[in-house]
């Protein structure tokens, strides 16, 4: 019983919740940043480099990939890696440049967040009341009691 008591302890606190939230956002975000370099970035780097598509760059590891090359020499990397194992170079150039960019926007975030901290931690605080004459009073009386 101890053990389900401490679970739902953990369970319910925010910190957990907050993780929570951030990897299902996180995911999110990760798919999006994908997406902008497959569908946004590399078809024009494509273009610049040929039809067969950057993530399509790879070298044949075994001799009948090769063979199967040289009969379907536009081949796509899922094609040649059903014949066999190949050095998939394209693709992880493209991740790497997933990589980079999901870095670089969550870097600009933490840094956008820091920010805001050091403005909130700059500013005065308000609202904090000054004690009244009756508050001053009972606190005299409390230290009193507490030194005899």
């Amino acid at each position: 019983m101890s053990f389900i008591k401490e679970f739902k302890e953990f369970a319910i606190k925010g910190n957990v919740i907050d993780l929570a939230v951030g990897v299902i956002i996180g995911s999110a975000f990760g798919r999006i940043v994908t997406s902008m370099v497959n569908d946004l970035i590399m078809p024009p780097v494509s273009l610049l480099i040929g039809d067969k598509g950057f993530t399509n760059f790879y070298i044949p590891l075994s001799e009948k990939v090769r063979t199967f090359l040289t009969a379907n020499p536009t081949a796509s990397l899922e094609e040649a890696r059903a014949v066999g194992p190949v050095f998939a170079w394209g693709n992880f150039v493209t991740e790497v440049i997933n990589f980079a960019i999901l870095s670089f926007i969550i870097f600009l975030m933490v840094k956008a967040i820091n920010r805001m901290k050091r403005k909130q931690e700059a500013s005065p605080v308000v609202g904090a009341p000054e004690d009244t004459k009756e508050q001053v009073l009972l606190t005299e009386i409390r230290d009193l009691l507490r030194t005899k």
